[in-house]
């Protein structure tokens, strides 16, 4: 489920980016050096749905946990919870969030939160995109991704809107 490439060099930072969910949770490492955005790796993890639920956390966090490991992101960015009309489900999904916020505090990335519709923006350039546009948008910014399932193409996309917010922090501070 992993497709890797070691493209980066000294001066670039990789980010990891979430998407989290109980049932599958997109992750993607890109790396950024000033504007230019190169592919490291993505996947998706998929705990058994027929495992209790606290292991499947479990599995969430120790899965994150080895991509950091394995991939050593500078910096992390996950999608905040969309909050829809079944509080169980957003209680769930608040969970597994947890999990995608946790494992790279722990390892001492710092971690950015991002709106979904700011996620769009950043690689579609609309808000309201649906998955769909996303994948598109990612195939055509990070051509060695290949394809990507909607959760992995997700998670680059939170990577690339973190790299573009750093830039624009960036360039803001330069000129202040």
């Amino acid at each position: 489920m992993t497709n890797a490439i070691r493209s980066s060099g000294p001066g670039s930072v990789r980010i990891l980016g979430l998407d989290p969910g109980l049932r599958r949770t997109g992750w993607g490492v890109v790396a950024c050096e000033g504007a230019r955005l190169s592919h490291v790796a993505h996947g998706v993890i998929t705990p058994d749905t027929a495992a209790p639920f606290a292991e499947r956390l479990l599995v969430l966090f120790e899965a994150i946990s080895e991509v950091i490991a394995l991939h050593a992101p500078d910096e992390a960015a996950v999608e905040e919870t969309f909050m829809n009309n079944n509080a169980a489900s957003a209680l769930k999904l608040g969970h597994a969030r947890a999990c995608a916020l946790l494992a790279p505090a722990r390892a001492g990335l710092p971690v950015a939160e991002y709106a979904a519709t700011v996620v769009k923006k950043a690689v579609v350039g609309t808000g309201s995109a649906d998955k769909a546009q996303v994948g598109f948008m990612i195939t055509r910014l990070l051509p060695a991704a290949g394809k990507t399932t909607a959760d992995a193409a997700d998670a680059l996309a939170v990577a690339i809107a973190h790299a573009h917010a750093r830039t624009a922090r960036a360039h803001l501070t330069r000129v202040a």
